[in-house]
């Protein structure tokens, strides 16, 4: 497995060209970076040789089409999805991530058949470029009520969902963050396939009720109560080989620097690792 990061935890950092340089610092392997952006700035031949230069690739790009609204909308964004593609593509990317929200003002049914239509469309762009597209469920108790109607919020509506999808490339983005707060255990991992998993995202949570873990209060690898160890020794037990992505959601930015939190990111990991049994190869 990778160890990667995503931008969320680390603060006030200048630009994704100065969070590439603080990863390879850190020690990490991956970022999770807006490939298109970073050719837009550097060119592909730059952008190359600043991962490469620093030691890191890149994890995942997000899913840039809007497919939660309108059809106008969504249609709008699908030539902006190709340059996205064609750009991960080009940085050896093959990986992009959404997330579903576990509740919505839109009528359920409706709402499932389109955004099945929309993510069947999405994938196949991607697949045409070699990228598998990840699913992230959403499982804070709070957000499940935030808006008018249920929708989907548990590993095993996901995969549901992905076999109605119906393309090959799409699979789950499992965070650690929503295991927990849907009460999952180790034997559920262990109950995928290594290519249902698609991306991963570590962050740990604070100790209170499950029910009451708020969606925006994680805390960083190791510094709360989620059982990260058998979190990541059920991964390595599937065979999962891919991306460990950090993702530390706060209600505000954080006041160290980002040189400090990548320090506490590393140790994080260093923490979480070794509990697991699983080295950090490449530190």
């Amino acid at each position: 497995m990778l160890k990667g990061l995503t931008l969320a935890g680390l603060g006030a950092v200048e630009s994704e060209e100065k969070f590439i340089e603080l990863a390879g610092t850190g020690g990490f392997q991956a970022v999770d970076v807006d490939a298109r952006g970073l050719i837009e700035r550097l060119g592909t031949d730059r952008a190359l040789k600043k991962l490469e230069q620093h030691g890191v690739v890149i994890g995942a790009i997000g899913l840039p089409v809007e497919w939660r609204v309108g059809e106008d909308e969504f249609l709008a964004g699908l030539t902006g999805l190709t340059e996205a593609a064609a750009a991960a593509r080009s940085l050896g990317c093959t990986r992009c991530c959404t997330y579903i929200l576990p509740s919505t003002d839109a009528k359920p049914a409706h709402f499932m058949a389109l955004a099945t239509r929309r993510l069947r469309i999405c994938a196949q762009i991607l697949g045409s470029y070699g990228i598998r597209l990840a699913l992230e469920f959403v499982g804070p108790h709070h957000l499940r009520t935030a808006w008018k109607y249920p929708f989907i919020w548990t590993m095993e509506e996901t995969l549901d969902w992905i076999d109605a999808i119906g393309e090959s490339n799409v699979g789950l983005l499992l965070d650690a963050y929503h295991w927990h707060t849907n009460g999952l255990s180790a034997d559920d991992i262990e109950r995928l396939q290594p290519q249902q998993i698609v991306h991963v995202h570590i962050n740990d949570a604070p100790d209170l009720p499950v029910e009451a873990v708020l969606d925006n209060e994680r805390l960083y690898p190791g510094e709360g109560v989620i059982d990260l160890e058998g979190f990541l020794r059920s991964l390595q037990r599937i065979g999962y080989d891919g991306i460990v992505s950090q993702e530390v959601l706060t209600p505000a930015m954080p006041e160290d620097t980002p040189e400090q939190l990548i320090l506490r990111s590393k140790a994080g990991f260093e923490r979480v690792f070794a509990a697991a049994g699983i080295g950090m190869e490449g530190k």
